[in-house]
């Protein structure tokens, strides 16, 4: 629940004089290291970062709302950065899409309100997974949509989304390279329904929405999903294998190609109704 949220009371603000920019941006993850600056590899923040420094001859760095990983793609991620410039807070998105790669696109730039942080101020994700029967990929589905021999009944697939709904205890589905001491996660939607692409193919993909996800959950869900359909497991067991909070009950952790960052709300009321029905 949103009371045990543990997040910092304290975090950076804009400095004297400074006024702090929102970005809604999308990007092909195919091309970039993920999200996070990194060395030398060639990152969607660094390359977002370095551009702005060009622009407003000052270092500046961009904070996002969160990673995605290598390959992993954005539909609308969000991050900020602070500035003294006076630049018109809703001209950056044109003025950066004439010099970002295409890959990368600024949908939107605004002020940001008063205490705003892209990540601290997050109410919640939304993700999506998109599949398809490797018979219907068509040559741009490469790296964008993860392919399969064949796709699995969506009516069993639900059966287990549906168990993944509610507070739990992810541990089965967490990384063992995630950092969190806890691995409680509110989710708000799972689902898995078929929508067609621009060309009219059927593209199978599940969508969930939560607090906060941990490292390769999403993927590991898909992927156990998915796997324990071709078997026609039971959700009974399928519950058994969330419940377990044994990183050894998941099955395959899904390709990242198939994963988009869908949305990113800062709205409070948007999932007030999880609060009042999940609530303890």
């Amino acid at each position: 629940m949103r009371t045990d949220w543990k997040r910092p009371v304290n975090y950076s603000l804009p400095g004297e004089g400074e006024k702090r920019i929102m970005l809604r941006l999308a990007y092909d993850g195919s091309f970039f290291h993920g999200w996070q600056a990194q060395g030398n590899a060639v990152s969607v923040q660094g390359t977002i970062s370095e551009i702005l420094t060009d622009i407003l001859g000052k270092e500046t760095m961009v904070y996002g709302s969160g990673r995605t990983d290598r390959g992993v793609h954005a539909l609308s991620q969000v991050c900020h950065f602070d500035t003294s410039s006076s630049i018109e807070p809703s001209l950056f998105a044109l003025i950066l899409n004439t010099k970002l790669p295409k890959s990368i696109r600024i949908i939107s730039s605004s002020e940001a309100p008063e205490g705003f942080h892209a990540r601290f101020s997050t109410m919640s994700r939304e993700y999506w997974y998109l599949a398809k029967e490797a018979a219907l990929m068509l040559p741009w589905d490469s790296e964008r949509v993860s392919a399969f021999k064949l796709l699995p009944d969506i009516s069993i697939l639900n059966s287990y989304a549906s168990l993944l709904k509610g507070t739990h205890d992810f541990t089965t589905f967490a990384s063992a390279r995630d950092p969190s001491p806890s691995k409680v996660r509110d989710i708000y939607v799972s689902e898995w329904d078929i929508m067609n692409d621009n060309f009219g193919s059927p593209v199978l993909r599940y969508r969930t929405a939560g607090n906060a996800f941990l490292y390769h959950q999403v993927r590991s869900m898909v992927g156990t999903m998915i796997y324990a359909a071709f078997d026609n497991e039971s959700a009974e067991s399928f519950g058994a294998r969330l419940e377990s909070r044994d990183r050894n009950r998941a099955l395959r952790t899904a390709s990242p190609d198939g994963l988009y960052l869908a949305d990113v709300s800062y709205d409070a009321e948007k999932y007030q109704w999880f609060e009042e029905e999940y609530g303890r």
